[in-house]
C-alpha cells in the first residue's frame, strides 16, 4: 500500500458492516487511524479487531447516529483519543421504503433524521475543531487539508419510485455538501459526496431473506429487492454488473488522498457507468 493517509485520523459513521467496513478498511489499509461508530457494538467491534489487525488504532463510538448528542459525542471520542480530526464520512443509513399514499411521517421524518439531521450535527460539532486548528495552521504557514465525504445515492440525484422519503434525504445531502464546500474552503476542508448505484450490500439483497432485515430502535425494517429487479437493475449498467462494497469504499477513498486537495463541492455517481 502506498500509505497516503499516514497517521490521518478518519471518522466514518455506520462502519460495522457493508460499505461502512469496507470504508473503514481501506482508509486503515493506506495508514489512517480510525473512529468509528455502529448502532450496536458487536459489528463495531468485527471492524474494530480488522483495523487493528492492520496495525492500525481504532476507538469505537456505539450508538444511534439520530441522537441529540451523538455529533458531539462523536467529535469528542476522536478529539480525546487522537488530538484532531482529519477526514469525516457521513455514511449510516438505511432505507425503509413506501409510495407516497403509504409513505407515514414517521417513515418520511426518520429518512430526514439518518440521512440529513445526523451529518447536519457531527460537522457542526466538528467546526469547533475545525476552524481554530485551520486558523492556527494558516497562520502558522502550514496549512492542513482536511475531507469530508458524504454518502448519496443515484436514488438523490434521479429519484426513484417507492422511495420519495429517501430520495428525498439523499438529495438534500447533495445541497448540504455544495453548501459546506463553500462555508469551509476558506479552512481548507474538501467537501464531497459520492452517490452509489448499486452496490450489493443488505440493502440491496433478496426482498424477504433474514440478512435484509435491520433492527433499528424498536422497529425491524425489511429491506431489499426482488431478484428480477436486481438482474432488470444490472442488465442496464454499462459494466454489467453491480459493485462490491470494496469498489464503493475505493470511490470515497478518492476524495480523501492528498490528490483530491483542489477538489471540492463535487458530486461523484459510482455506478459502472450508469446514468439514468
Amino acid at each position: 500500500m502506498s500509505n497516503k493517509l499516514e497517521n490521518k485520523i478518519a471518522l466514518i459513521t455506520g462502519a460495522g458492516r457493508g460499505i461502512g467496513q469496507a470504508i473503514a478498511c481501506k482508509l486503515a489499509s493506506e495508514g489512517a487511524n480510525l473512529v468509528i461508530n455502529d448502532l450496536t457494538e458487536e459489528p463495531a467491534l468485527e471492524t474494530k479487531k480488522l483495523v487493528e489487525d492492520m496495525g492500525r488504532e481504532c476507538e469505537i463510538v456505539v450508538g444511534d447516529v439520530t441522537a441529540p448528542d451523538f455529533g458531539d459525542n462523536f467529535i469528542k471520542a476522536a478529539v480525546d483519543r487522537f488530538g484532531t480530526i482529519d477526514i469525516i464520512v457521513n455514511n449510516a443509513g438505511y432505507a425503509w421504503d413506501a409510495i407516497i399514499q403509504k409513505m407515514t411521517d414517521e417513515q418520511f421524518q426518520a429518512m430526514m433524521d439518518v440521512h440529513v439531521t445526523a451529518p447536519f450535527r457531527i460537522l457542526r460539532a466538528a467546526s469547533e475543531v475545525i476552524r481554530p486548528a485551520a486558523k492556527a495552521e494558516n497562520e502558522a504557514g502550514t496549512p492542513v487539508h482536511r475531507k469530508v465525504v458524504n454518502i448519496s445515492s443515484i436514488s438523490g440525484l434521479y429519484g426513484n419510485p417507492g422511495q420519495i422519503a429517501y430520495s428525498s434525504a439523499k438529495a438534500a445531502l447533495i445541497g448540504m455538501t455544495r453548501t459546506m464546500c463553500k462555508e469551509w474552503g476558506r479552512y481548507n476542508v474538501n467537501v464531497n459526496c459520492v452517490t452509489f448505484g448499486f452496490i450489493k450490500t443488505r440493502m440491496t439483497g433478496e426482498l424477504g431473506s433474514p440478512e435484509t432485515k435491520a433492527q433499528i430502535g424498536d422497529r425491524e425494517i425489511t429491506m431489499g429487492i426482488h431478484p428480477d429487479m436486481a438482474k432488470g437493475m444490472e442488465s442496464i449498467i454499462p459494466l454489467g454488473r453491480g459493485a462490491t462494497p470494496e469498489e464503493a469504499a475505493d470511490a470515497v477513498y478518492l476524495f480523501c488522498i492528498p490528490e483530491s486537495n483542489y477538489i471540492s463541492g463535487q458530486i461523484v455517481l459510482a455506478g459502472g457507468g450508469l446514468i439514468i
